[in-house]
């Protein structure tokens, strides 16, 4: 590697020298390195263009006045020394709108600044000056339970779960004591291709799924055990345009136009190109290009011929926001103390809506994903468009405030998934060994901390994996909670035994497991380790080397949780003692179901994320299981 190349990658924040997941050492190739370096707009193609990106950076920043971002603390008056020569003068965009002005030199006092993102301009410079709580309060010790949303049983017709659905589960499960409840993302999917359903592959984060809207007009409800999604989508489809024609038909509701109205220039972007999908399908990548530009003048003239269209998409999601926030205050109404659970998914897909209206934000010709370890050797590609450091800097870090923001309007608790990528990102150029990229975590822990004391919400970060060296220690110090996942929770330097939960730090959320892994009868029987072999993702030899160590591992846990049977009501006990301020019981667990909802590594050859629960959500309230569960949890004093 050529010192250019080398020293444009460390200013640019690459790490392409690491330790995997497995412990073991890599390091990426040039190619690896200019591909990422390309994807964040710095040219390093041969290393006279690293050469020269490497010296603009430089001036650029030897001729700031401030950092282009700082944190300070919130309801407090910073004084921010400034280098200049003489004064100069300032203006301070606020975060409520409102302006102020001066003059400075070599000390900047703005005054008192509140809660929020405010933006001060210096001469040429602009900085965010992020005003943020120390730390969010800490959550009272309580539990809740996890679902998937897709697999409610439709008590109003049609083959997927609907957030009236939400509502009922949430009235049931707040009556019997449970603080939270939460499912997988809800973001905007992809209508238009039923067969791209995963909910952490977005077609945007900052709007939500329209499947899941309730009309109860699509008929009978599919009671088979799998959903079949083109049929699902194609029913709920047809019931949503009968339901904006019924509404078109009604007298006029100034409530969507006011809706509308307020929501303002992002909603319209996002109904344009649900629009545009209608017509040239559900990924812009593949459009005519003279739609792929949001600003062209083919993109202006297509909405003005296709108003009504627009109006429509614009309309499903004022009924989508309608019924999550009704299942919101269902929750509330049954005592829940944070209400919905919700789930961030880490990035958007590269060809939605999201990368479509905010081009600027992403890195293109990369994926998110993460390196090898002792779960997937060759590591992962998750499909998913990162955000560029960079542009999240000089945007004043709007689209990640942006995008929760949104979240936290429906919940009390929100997951995060990855929360990793706020410490460092692992980027995949196509065809090209990984490498890390990394992120502005100060700052991006300051907005969510801003954005979750707005709300008066809690946070619980996806801490699983890789974990960067300090990044617990800073989720701690954020107030944010981490993850304890007992099937991982192990003494890994010591003789391997798994942890007894009252071991486990109190700033967490403790669970069994998640959707990307056994239930707690699955896990016991090793199901995951015969579907792995069933479709070849390991042969014969090591499938029975897997399930002899999962043998030892169920002997093992067993004697954590001092019950070898398999007793679920053991594991839920294990849990209400753990130290953990939050526990999560799965609902798949307390029905003692045995296949999980989704084997990573996988699209077609598992039926990820298409089980349906047996029991429709107004029955839980009445169902013994569900009570026991409560119950349990009741008697650990939660």
């Amino acid at each position: 590697m050529s010192d250019a190349l080398e020293a444009l990658a460390e200013t640019a924040g690459l790490v392409w020298r690491f330790h995997d997941g497995a412990g073991q050492w890599r390091e990426a190739p040039d190619d690896s390195i200019r591909a990422v370096l390309a994807a964040l707009g710095l040219a390093a193609e041969t290393d006279s263009d690293a050469a020269d990106t490497l010296r603009s950076l430089s001036e650029a920043r030897q001729r700031r006045i401030l950092p282009e971002w700082m944190v300070v603390r919130a309801d407090e008056a910073p004084a921010l020394e400034i280098a200049t020569h003489g004064a100069v003068e300032w203006r301070l965009e606020c975060a409520d709108g409102s302006l102020r002005e001066g003059r400075a030199e070599g000390r900047l006092e703005p005054g008192y600044l509140p809660l929020g993102r405010h933006r001060l301009f210096v001469g040429d410079n602009v900085t965010t000056l992020l005003a943020a709580p120390d730390r969010l309060p800490e959550p009272p010790r309580g539990w809740g339970v996890t679902l998937p949303l897709y697999g409610l049983r439709p008590e109003a017709g049609g083959g997927l779960g609907t957030y009236r659905d939400l509502g009922r589960a949430a009235g049931a499960l707040g009556g019997l004591g449970a603080g939270f409840l939460g499912i997988n993302p809800v973001h905007a999917g992809f209508p238009n291709d039923p067969l791209n359903y995963s909910p952490y592959a977005p077609s945007s984060r900052r709007h939500l799924n329209v499947m899941h809207i309730e009309t109860g007009q699509e008929g009978a409800s599919d009671e088979s055990e799998l959903i079949e999604y083109p049929e699902a989508f194609a029913r709920r489809g047809k019931a949503l345009n009968d339901a904006y024609a019924l509404y078109l038909a009604s007298p006029a509701d100034p409530a969507f136009d006011a809706w509308r109205s307020a929501r303002g220039e992002e909603l319209e972007r996002f109904a344009i190109h649900q629009a545009l999908s209608d017509v040239h399908g559900a990924y812009w990548t593949d459009w005519p290009q003279e739609y792929r530009d949001r600003d062209a003048a083919a993109v202006r003239e297509f909405a003005a011929a296709n108003d009504e269209r627009v109006r429509f998409h614009a309309w499903l999601q004022w009924r989508a926001e309608t019924q999550l926030a009704d299942a919101q205050r269902a929750a509330h109404g049954a005592g829940m103390h944070y209400g919905l659970y919700l789930d961030l998914a880490v990035g958007a897909h590269p060809s939605g809506a999201e990368t479509w209206a905010d081009p600027e934000h992403f890195a293109r010709g990369v994926s998110l994903g993460a390196p090898p370890d002792a779960f997937s050797a060759d590591g992962q590609v998750w499909g998913v468009a990162p955000l560029s450091p960079l542009a999240l800097a000089q945007s004043g870090f709007a689209v990640l405030a942006d995008t929760l923001r949104e979240q936290f309007r429906f919940s009390g608790l929100l997951r995060i998934d990855h929360i990793l990528g706020f410490d460092r990102a692992f980027w995949c150029p196509e065809g090209l060994p990984g490498l890390y990229v990394m992120m502005p975590k100060r700052a991006m822990l300051a907005v969510a901390r801003i954005e979750a004391a707005r709300a008066g919400a809690s946070i619980v970060g996806e801490d699983l994996g890789n974990i960067p060296d300090g990044l617990r220690a800073d989720l701690d110090a954020s107030g944010i909670l981490g993850c304890r996942v007992a099937v991982f929770e192990r003494e890994w330097q010591g003789d391997r035994g798994f942890r007894n939960s009252s071991t486990y730090d109190p700033q967490t959320l403790a669970s069994f497991a998640s959707h990307d892994l056994p239930t707690w009868r699955g896990w016991r029987k090793g199901l995951d380790i015969d579907w792995r072999a069933r479709i070849g993702h390991m042969d014969g030899e090591a499938a029975e080397r897997e399930r002899h160590a999962r043998h030892d591992d169920v002997e093992a846990f067993g004697r954590t949780i001092e019950n070898h049977e398999g007793c679920v009501d053991a594991l839920h006990a294990f849990l209400g003692r753990s130290a953990s301020r939050l526990v999560a019981l799965q609902a798949e667990d307390i029905l003692g179901l045995e296949e999980q909802a989704n084997l990573p590594g996988t699209v077609f050859e598992h039926p990820n994320w298409r089980r349906r629960l047996p029991v429709p959500a107004s029955a839980f309230s009445s169902d013994e299981r569900f009570a026991r569960a409560a119950d349990i949890m009741r008697q650990s004093g939660r």
